[in-house]
């Protein structure tokens, strides 16, 4: 049994051996099982970097955000100026207001679901023939914030919504003849539009995140055919995704990282590496209801018979060395020379026990092979595996009359071979969870991981099948798959 495992399934076809029956030898099966599929939703982390938001940004905002240049401006308001024997009113100082704007490099930061944008501005204005005399320059330096929260469009590409602010660190203005020259206001006049053509064109800067090309990227590695087992047996699991759903993201450490769910078919093939599926186009968006990461499992869990029959060997030798009491005969001696086993019709195991059985009185012997048919049974989520229904179904080779059939009819013989043939798979039904366990722990196929963890089981009833004995096992996991580059 712990030589046959098959980790994860939906879908599993089993052959065997195949051959027609042979006088009272039961017809040897090559039935398949089918398991009907159940559909996974696994987790896919699809990132995308900041930093590439950020060189968006930097190669389409301009450094010159606007220029002025307004002659003829009052910079320094009439006012009235008490001289002592009179107030008379100081005129009115005309310039020429010239300046820009311009800004730094910009800064991206984020947590949760916003991302932060922060672009420095620094003022250069002056103030030119004041009064037709002097010229006075200012700076100033402010702080625009930009605040986006993300969509995701059906055809998977982003947009967004931006609230961007500002705010003076340092206000424009000069300082002349005494008083403050305020420059803000013209400064602001000349900001807003700016910042409201930001507000509208950022969202579709969004687009060139290439988010679109990551999420197809994931979406068509994961039809793809990843290791779970080398060797002793080779074990594949093929995934055949259906649909990708969205959930949501989060900024973590400078990367914009979707939640996305991936429903996905597995199936487990055991021994030569299968076909990947062929890859469908990337599904239109779909909106994500539950929780992402769960995995279902299905593990077909053999007892290849060909482990059944030294045990049943075994016991009939040890029990060979007592004469077996036949009614009408007497104690009569038996001779086991081999045991053969296999998956026959109706969900039974064929049980062919080859012997010579020779009265102990004297007389002649007989040989040949009975055939008993039996019904492979387990109790709810058991491993310990019984026999019902065991009788003699035909014989074969016989030879010196009716002894072998007397012997197996024997009061408590059949009964006997039942008892020998009871196994208990419960030690290697936990060594192979555990090797399951760690066969899908982390494998890499490629640029594409999977990431899972066995959390639950069940087991089901068990079945004869021409491979084996086969125990349904169903599980239940985590699991994740994420692309690298």
């Amino acid at each position: 049994m712990n030589r046959l495992l098959a980790p994860i399934a939906a879908i599993v076809l089993l052959s065997g051996c195949s051959g027609g029956g042979n006088g009272g030898k039961p017809v040897r099966t090559s039935d398949a099982i089918e398991v009907e599929p159940a559909p996974s939703l696994i987790t896919v982390p699809v990132e995308a970097d900041l930093a590439d938001l950020s060189r968006i940004l930097e190669r389409e905002v301009p450094r010159q955000l606007w220029t002025i240049d307004k002659p003829g401006q009052t910079c320094v308001k009439s006012k009235g100026l008490d001289i002592g024997i009179a107030t008379i009113k100081t005129p009115k100082l005309k310039c020429r207001i010239i300046g820009a704007v311009t800004r730094g490099p910009l800064r991206l930061e984020g947590s949760g679901r916003d991302i932060r944008i922060a672009m420095p501005l620094h003022a250069k204005i002056r103030a030119e023939n004041v009064a037709g005399l002097i010229d006075e320059s200012a700076t100033a330096d402010a702080m625009a914030h930009a605040v986006v929260r993300l969509d995701i469009a059906e055809d998977w590409t982003p947009r967004g919504k931006v609230d961007i602010s500002y705010d003076w660190t340092d206000t424009p203005h000069v300082d002349f003849m005494g008083q403050r020259i305020e420059f803000a206001d013209k400064a602001n006049k000349k900001l807003a539009p700016v910042i409201a053509r930001l507000e509208r064109e950022l969202p579709g800067e969004l687009g060139k995140l290439r988010l679109r090309e990551a999420v197809g990227k994931a979406w068509a590695d994961a039809f793809t055919t990843v290791s779970l087992n080398r060797e002793n047996p080779p074990v594949w699991m093929r995934i055949t995704p259906r649909e990708l759903r969205y959930g949501g993201y989060e900024v973590v450490g400078g990367k914009l990282r979707l939640k996305l769910g991936l429903q996905a078919l597995t199936e487990t093939f055991v021994g030569q590496r299968p076909a990947d599926p062929k890859p469908a186009p990337l599904p239109k968006m779909k909106r994500l209801e539950q929780g992402v990461g769960k995995l279902e499992f299905f593990l077909p869990v053999f007892a290849d018979y060909r482990e059944l029959e030294p045990v049943l060997m075994k016991a009939l030798t040890k029990r060979s060395a007592r004469a077996f009491d036949v009614p009408g005969v007497g104690p009569v001696m038996a001779k086991f020379k081999a045991v053969e086993i296999y998956g026959t019709k109706g969900g039974k195991i064929a049980v062919g026990i080859n012997f010579d059985a020779r009265p102990q009185a004297g007389g002649e012997t007989a040989s040949g092979t009975v055939w008993l048919t039996g019904k492979p049974v387990n109790a709810k989520n058991s491993r310990r595996v019984g026999f019902e229904d065991l009788s003699v179904s035909g014989t074969t080779d016989m030879t010196g009359g009716d002894l072998i059939i007397d012997l197996i009819n024997a009061p408590g013989v059949v009964q006997y071979v039942a008892s020998a043939l009871t196994q208990d798979f419960e030690r290697d039904y936990a060594k192979l969870l555990g090797k399951v366990d760690r066969a899908i722990e982390t494998k890499r196929e490629g640029d594409f991981i999977v990431e899972a963890d066995l959390l639950r089981t069940r087991s089901g009833q068990l079945q004869a099948a021409g491979q084996g004995l086969y125990l349904p096992v169903w599980a239940t996991g985590t699991a994740s798959v994420r692309v690298v580059n």
